[in-house]
């Protein structure tokens, strides 16, 4: 997470109330954007959008991994 630059706090919040789709191989993805406004690795961006997915087992969602991304 810290090495993406995402927080419990953003990936909790994706998976609560960020748009969920459909992954490959029956998995459950979850993205939201995020106002951002700040330098990440040298450079400027507005948004950061996080990409959560996860596979349900019995009444438990299993985050596999986050993908974070910046624009």
């Amino acid at each position: 997470m810290k090495e993406r630059g995402a927080t419990e706090e953003e990936i909790k919040l994706t998976v609560e109330t960020g748009e969920k789709f459909t992954a490959k191989f029956g998995r459950i993805g979850f993205r939201r954007n995020f106002i951002f406004n700040k330098n990440w690795l040298g450079k400027f961006y507005n948004i950061k959008q996080l990409e959560v997915y996860t596979v349900k087992e019995g009444k438990d969602l299993i985050i596999l991994t986050v993908i974070v991304k910046y624009f």
